[in-house]
């Protein structure tokens, strides 16, 4: 389990490193839009990779975890199968999110 945490706090430094520039950029005339600085497209990927991953692996363990209960249960399918379809709203909202900020980025 440290050996996980371990790697994901060394994905988050590496990912605020990277948005660091982007960031601290200069508000000045907006440049062509060939000429964009390359760490907006990078920030936005890193946004939007991290995100479409977490979300997935959230909509997974989500599945995984309503497929026991109903096996477990049968009877309790029809309020699992709301709760389940909620849940994975709300998971997919934050990647919606996400992009949305991604495209902020861009626009910058």
């Amino acid at each position: 389990m440290s050996r996980r945490l371990a790697i994901v706090g060394l994905v988050l430094v590496i990912i605020v490193l990277v948005a660091g520039p982007v960031l601290a950029a200069e508000g000045g005339a907006a440049p062509a839009p060939h000429q964009k600085n390359m760490w907006q497209f990078v920030g936005a990927a890193f946004a939007i990779a991290i995100a479409a991953a977490g979300g997935a692996i959230g909509d997974g363990r989500g599945m995984a975890a309503a497929c026991d209960a109903m096996g477990r249960n049968p009877g309790g399918a029809g309020p699992i199968r709301i709760t389940l379809i909620i849940g994975m709203a709300l998971i997919e909202s934050l990647v919606i999110y996400a992009l949305i900020i991604a495209f902020m980025i861009l626009s910058a």
